[in-house]
């Protein structure tokens, strides 16, 4: 009986400290915009981004994943391959901050608990907020509207990380956001008695990238190991 009670202590107190792997740390890198104006280029870094992540490490291969990204997303139709937006010329710019949470799965066992180095690719989704102030264009030139809108996305990420010491962790990941907006860069104005400036192809919603650096520090206790 003695021993039963000792094994149910070491397993409860296994999984308690086990869901308490937790990860903080921060983001930097770049970001671009892919929509009616600029490059259609997806992997084009344009802007700095930076921000913070916190992560839960629910197991060796999945872990619940919050991040607040703060960046400007600038656009320029003289950066393009479209001979039609280089004649058009028109440019954008104007700030964007991402509330994001969904869940990283990585391809190989990441357990935290055991010594060594552990490094694995992941990919990553979940839901994604971004508020950005709304434009419209006028004579080809950026007008604000003086408003904010919250857009909803999907962020899909593929990355890579790998653990420098016992407590800190670097990843690099590229990471698209599909928005379900048209309103980022200004091509589809919010107010309805602006809806002549319109422009651009209006059945494509705007998109967004973030490509960058995580590094993390991991804090809790380890599992308890009993000895029978």
């Amino acid at each position: 009986m003695r021993y039963l009670s000792i094994f149910i202590i070491c397993v409860l107190s296994s999984q308690l400290n086990y869901a308490q792997i937790y990860e903080i740390g921060v983001f930097a890198g770049g970001s671009n915009l892919i929509g009616d104006v600029g490059s259609t280029r997806y992997i084009a870094p344009n802007q700095p981004a930076f921000g913070g992540v916190f992560k839960w490490n629910r197991s060796p291969r999945h872990s619940y994943r919050l991040s607040v990204i703060f960046t400007d997303l600038d656009a320029k139709d003289s950066k393009s391959d479209d001979p039609r937006r280089i004649d058009r010329d028109y440019s954008f710019n104007g700030n964007l901050l991402e509330v994001a949470l969904g869940m990283e799965f990585t391809f190989f066992d990441f357990n935290l608990h055991n010594d060594g180095n552990k490094s694995t690719p992941y990919i990553y989704t979940g839901l994604s907020f971004a508020k950005h102030d709304n434009y419209y264009f006028i004579n080809g030139i950026q007008t604000p509207e003086n408003t904010s809108s919250w857009a909803t996305g999907i962020p899909m990420a593929i990355g890579f990380k790998t653990t420098l010491t016992d407590h800190i962790i670097i990843a690099a990941e590229v990471g698209a956001r599909y928005t379900f907006s048209d309103e980022l860069d200004g091509s589809f104005p919010e107010r309805p008695s602006l809806f002549n400036y319109s422009f651009g192809n209006l059945n494509n919603n705007d998109w967004y990238m973030f490509t960058g650096i995580t590094l993390t520090y991991t804090f809790a206790r380890k599992p308890c190991y009993c000895d029978f």
